[in-house]
């Protein structure tokens, strides 16, 4: 009698960054018995040269490392058009508030607070890798916590109550949801929904957000001081 003892592969590739050792060990320990594919870089410049090579799904660093630090690191990744785009998280302590905004405004997706439990790295892992399946199969309906969007006939329900929006509150009500774990800036709202070539101010954001509160309720758009909004729901 045999027994197959090997783990199961997924079809994910996650590149981990980290210039300390132990901390690449528990998170390569952990997601390579969950199946995952990993690789590992100890800075930022191997972290580029890495994504470029294997064009990772999902690249979990550190902020503060040697050659390149994270937020440098990311902002080489974001400007290759070369590559598929992968979803990029931060490992951050809880003190560092100012390394989660500028990762947000280089790109970054989100942030996995150090230290981190098995079981919780395992659930924001998979979070994040159905965030990227999503990303890649856009598809006409998207249904998320009571609200439907019909992108094709223009659409809005809320708990099947249709809501009437402007087409800019559509299209930023259909940005917030269709990516439900990622912060948007206010940079990147305002070059999404209104484009580079329109001039308009900050105040335009937050305007259109106090109107979509008032039609769907405070619960849905949360509000990151600093950055700008995520679209809050149960998991």
């Amino acid at each position: 009698m045999s027994f197959n003892l090997s783990i199961p592969t997924k079809n994910q590739t996650v590149l981990l960054v980290d210039d300390e050792e132990d901390i690449l060990e528990f998170l390569k320990y952990n997601l390579e018995k969950e199946g995952y594919r990993i690789y590992t870089a100890k800075d930022g410049q191997e972290a580029v040269n890495l994504t470029q090579k294997y064009r990772p799904d999902l690249v979990i660093m550190d902020v503060m490392m040697p050659n390149l630090d994270g937020i440098e690191a990311c902002h080489a990744i974001r400007s290759d058009n070369k590559i598929p785009q992968p979803v990029i998280a931060f490992l951050t302590s809880r003190s560092e508030d100012y390394s989660q905004i500028a990762g947000f405004e280089v790109g970054a997706d989100d942030y996995i607070t150090k230290p981190i439990r098995p079981r919780l790295l395992v659930s924001k892992v998979e979070s994040l890798l159905r965030r990227k399946k999503t990303d890649q199969v856009p598809s006409n309906i998207i249904s998320l916590s009571g609200i439907s969007i019909d992108r094709n006939r223009y659409i809005v329900k809320n708990n099947d109550i249709e809501v009437t929006l402007p087409k800019k509150e559509f299209e930023l009500l259909d940005l917030l949801i269709s990516q439900p774990d990622k912060v948007h800036t206010r940079d990147e709202i305002l070059s999404k929904i209104w484009g580079n070539d329109i001039i308009v101010g900050e105040r335009t954001i937050d305007v259109h957000i106090r109107k979509l509160r008032e039609k769907f309720g405070n619960r849905y758009i949360r509000t990151i001081k600093g950055v700008g909004y995520t679209f809050n729901y149960e998991k």
